[in-house]
């Protein structure tokens, strides 16, 4: 089985899920968390799920127990927005679904440029890309939250955008999953 992220996957039934043994059940949900397979792999000990909001828990779970370095290294997997991996088609599935539902793909030049000095000043003061659950916003509230969380202090960012990541995986399991 080598499932992905992708609009085509039918989703699996969550029985089906917790039978799968350990090389599929990562290879399904490896890309839940951004190239960050050790989040599935860890969280597959704790089957059988009852439901799906049981395996969100468990897998934001191993990221909240993750040393300071694992979780730093989860945050810079993430894209920047309309960044250069996005402009040369290099993100995930999933990170590119995304990302065009969001209109990110289709920026005005003027919007390009606003971006790009968000995503550069963000990185230079937090270390990591800026990250947001694009599947709860349009593309104007995503540059209205940029614009007002790349001046938060790294104390109250780090935990923020891990609460994002931790969104985004559940709307990416909800794909995957059907319970």
């Amino acid at each position: 089985m080598h499932a992905t992220l992708h609009p085509a996957h039918t989703p699996l039934r969550l029985e089906a899920l917790n039978a799968l043994p350990e090389t599929d059940f990562v290879a399904l949900l490896g890309e839940v968390f951004e190239h960050s397979p050790w989040v599935a792999q860890r969280a597959f000990a704790a089957r059988p799920f009852a439901d799906l909001a049981a395996l969100h828990a468990v897998m934001v779970g191993v990221v909240d127990r993750a040393s300071a370095a694992e979780k730093l290294a989860l945050l810079r997997a993430h894209p920047e927005l309309a960044g250069k991996a996005a402009q040369r088609g290099e993100l995930t599935s999933a990170s590119t679904q995304e990302q065009s539902r969001a209109g990110l793909n289709a920026l005005s030049p003027e919007e390009m440029q606003q971006i790009t000095a968000l995503n550069a000043a963000y990185l230079q003061r937090h270390g990591f890309p800026f990250i947001v659950c694009v599947g709860q916003h349009t593309k104007a509230s995503i540059f209205a939250v940029f614009a007002q969380r790349v001046a938060h202090s790294p104390e109250t960012e780090l935990p923020e955008a891990l609460r994002q990541v931790a969104a985004i995986a559940l709307l990416r399991l909800n794909a995957l999953i059907h319970a």
